[in-house]
Formats: C-alpha cells, sequence, structure tokens
C-alpha cells in the first residue's frame, strides 16, 4: 500500500502493519470527537511516525498513486475532521 503524507511524500507500507496504523488512527479520531487540541496533536504525531516508522520511502521517480492519503503534521482538528470516513483515516 501506497501511503501520501501530504507536503512530505508517499511511504510503502505493507499490510500486516495496517493494525498498528489501526490503533494509532482509532487515538486521532477519538481526540478530535472529544475535541481535545492537545491528545489530537500527539495523536496526529504518533500516526504520522508510524507511517514513517513501518513504511520505507516511495521512489520520487515512480508516480504511482496514493492508496491513501493522511494530512501533514501541522494540520488543523477541522482539516483532519473533514477527512475522517466512517472508519478513520485508515480504512479497515
Amino acid at each position: 500500500m501506497i501511503v501520501r503524507i501530504l507536503t512530505e511524500g508517499q511511504y510503502d507500507v505493507s499490510d500486516a502493519a495496517l493494525d498498528q496504523l489501526n490503533a494509532l488512527d482509532s487515538t486521532v479520531a477519538s481526540a478530535i470527537e472529544a475535541g481535545d487540541e492537545s491528545a489530537f496533536r500527539t495523536a496526529l504525531a504518533a500516526l504520522l511516525d508510524g507511517v514513517r516508522t513501518v513504511g520505507a520511502p516511495h521512489a520520487e521517480d515512480d508516480l504511482a498513486e496514493s492508496d491513501l492519503i493522511l494530512p501533514p503534521a501541522d494540520a488543523t482538528m477541522d482539516e483532519v475532521r473533514e477527512m475522517l470516513a466512517d472508519d478513520g483515516l485508515i480504512p479497515g
């Protein structure tokens, strides 16, 4: 799966890592639902760090379409809320 972090780049992430990323994604969604800015910042940073950790940078010269797009680290709660689907930022 190719995951794009907006303003940063793409990462190749294995399907095996999705459960770990879904747990981090749930924390982001919970913080947004609670309106907790501090928890949101921490959770979003953890999610993006998780992608960077489990993923490998995707070749910049490969123009493959991203399977998943995540917000940048400086996104607001409102911006991320607009990106949320019923099952969070990461399907599953």
